[in-house]
């Protein structure tokens, strides 16, 4: 598995509410609006302004939610990057 870098949307290009236990992220650049759930806020949260893969991203989340473990997390959080990409959501850094 490659562990492949995002960047995160740019500042003010997503507007996300949260709507009980859906999150509504409006994509301003797209005009598309995405209904997700946990963990994808926390993920898009988790992420800041630099370059981000899933070890660096399991590690920031691992700080903030209890994890079991950081390793097992990984390859989840990848592919989760990997669906954000294809939304649109974050972009290959």
């Amino acid at each position: 598995m490659v562990d492949r870098a995002y960047r995160a949307a740019p500042p003010g290009a997503l507007r996300i509410e949260a709507l009980g236990d859906l999150t509504a992220i409006f994509d301003r650049r797209s005009m598309q609006t995405h209904l997700v759930v946990s963990p994808i806020p926390e993920i898009l949260g988790a992420m800041g302004d630099e370059a981000c893969n899933a070890a660096l991203l399991a590690a920031r989340l691992a700080a903030t939610f209890e994890l079991d473990s950081e390793a097992e997390a990984q390859p989840i959080l990848a592919d989760r990057l990997t669906e954000l990409a294809a939304m649109g959501l974050v972009e290959r850094a």
